[in-house]
């Protein structure tokens, strides 16, 4: 991954049209190398999570281009790449795993990010139905040292509708979703899929909890 770090810092520092135009053979090596990688996610991952088994590289990687139209950041580009390997890919709702390589913030992780309200509401009451479930879950030893807490943005108060609720901290996630970052000499060692895949297989139980929401 050395070639698509140095690709991506280059990329932040001449974030322009000209320069990936005249960069366009080192973007194209880069990226090929990341759908290498993510393809061998892929196999793994649907060695236990069999739903994923006929993806393809192409259907979970993000396009490098950003959409400027409502932003105030107008760099056209991204200074990253990032797949979701998930049923149906990058645009599924399901749970999934994301792998996001960027100097000096990389992560892997997934579950359901910036789900719609509906979602949202179903994982809620999910939660509020099988609480000691989910606490045991994001609780349990190995799953904490690796992830933390839940990652993302959280409302200052209980939503509506679970005013009963005796955890109110569970279900004020907007996002239910995992990080655990990879330091730059981590991504470019010889077991990065290995280590990668382990991460993965302790999100799995997270991950199985949400997807039951689409029962």
């Amino acid at each position: 991954m050395k070639e698509v770090l140095a690709f991506l810092q280059d990329l932040e520092l001449n974030n322009n049209r000209e320069w990936f135009k005249s960069n366009e053979k080192r973007y194209k090596k880069a990226k090929t190398e990341f759908e290498h990688l993510v393809t061998k996610f892929i196999i793994e991952i649907s060695k236990f999570e069999p739903e994923i088994s006929g993806l393809v590289a192409k259907d979970c990687i993000f396009r490098i281009n950003r959409d400027v139209r409502f932003s105030t950041n107008k760099d056209p580009y991204k200074n990253n790449f990032g797949a979701y390997i998930s049923r149906s890919g990058r645009k599924s709702q399901f749970a999934g795993y994301y792998f996001h390589i960027e100097p000096g913030n990389s992560f892997a992780g997934g579950g359901i990010y910036m789900p719609d309200n509906e979602i949202l509401k179903k994982i809620r009451t999910e939660i509020t139905e099988t609480p000691d479930e989910f606490i045991g879950i994001i609780n349990e030893n190995e799953f904490k040292n690796t992830f933390g807490e839940i990652y993302g943005e959280k409302l200052k108060t209980k939503p509506k509708g679970f005013d009963e609720f005796e955890h109110p901290e569970l279900i004020r996630h907007k996002h239910y979703a995992v990080v655990h970052h990879i330091t730059d000499e981590e991504l470019t060692k010889s077991n990065l899929v290995e280590k990668t895949i382990q991460i993965f297989k302790i999100q799995k139980t997270f991950n199985d909890y949400l997807n039951r929401v689409f029962l």
